[in-house]
């Protein structure tokens, strides 16, 4: 009784603290995006600025934790498609933790959302609305423009989290993309967001969740021909990394 009461006077203060935090980060965003328009138009310092939002929460919340391993990005403006497995909605704040900045490709909903949308729209995140093929074209084009200028775009190419729980398959989009503009892919494998935040609850657990950086894979002199290769490829590397960090 008394541990299921904690938890749930810790998850209403998890999201009470959240949602404090992202109001007052919208507003240093919004400083930030005014400021830096005259040389930033990327947004690059606008978006690093808005990600760092899940860097503060991590201290203002005792029931979750995070690391990031892995590979060293000693570039931060070479422009990888970076994919990751899904798990929740703590995947975003996990993520967010590795220090250099990346356009998401979100669903559009998100960018409805107060505060956290407006965030995402000053810093140039990418809309899209699942099964609209014009949204889904307009964002690949979107997403080649950023390439383009040496921005990184994060996918999670499963679309959508699994309900069995395990790694769902992977979409070709992501994998199109890399090919079509020859960026590297960088593989991203995350544990423990699941448990952090389990579907259909409001209520958090103890959890500690890590993001593993792995070895970019490379799409130079590859062509659409090679997009279910490079697919399974990168989904079998993340998913052997997965059970590693699970083992």
């Amino acid at each position: 009784m008394g541990s299921q009461l904690a938890r749930t006077v810790l998850s209403v203060w998890g999201w009470l603290s959240l949602g404090l935090l992202v109001i007052v980060w919208t507003m240093m965003t919004f400083v930030v995006w005014v400021v830096t328009t005259p040389f930033d138009r990327d947004r690059y310092w606008t978006g690093f600025v808005f990600r760092r939002v899940c860097v503060a929460y991590k201290f203002l919340n005792p029931m979750w934790s995070f690391t990031t391993s892995g590979r060293t990005v000693t570039d931060p403006r070479r422009p990888y498609v970076v994919v990751s497995n899904h798990e929740s909605f703590v995947d975003m704040i996990a993520i967010s933790q590795l220090p250099w900045e990346m356009k998401w490709m979100s669903k559009e909903t998100f960018f409805r959302f107060p505060f956290l949308g407006w965030m995402m729209m000053m810093s140039n995140d990418i809309k899209i609305v699942r099964g609209n093929k014009q949204s889904i074209v307009s964002a690949m084009k979107g997403s080649r423009e950023r390439l383009d200028r040496k921005l990184s775009v994060m996918v999670f190419p499963e679309g959508t989290r699994s309900q069995h729980g395990g790694l769902g398959e992977f979409k070709d989009g992501a994998f199109r993309l890399a090919i079509e503009t020859q960026s590297p892919i960088l593989p991203l494998a995350l544990v423990g967001a699941r448990e952090a935040l389990v579907k259909g609850s409001w209520k958090m657990n103890v959890t500690h969740a890590e993001v593993r950086v792995l070895d970019t894979i490379e799409t130079t002199g590859l062509t659409l021909d090679d997009v279910p290769a490079l697919r399974d490829r990168t989904r079998e590397i993340i998913s052997a990394t997965i059970s590693e960090m699970k083992g």
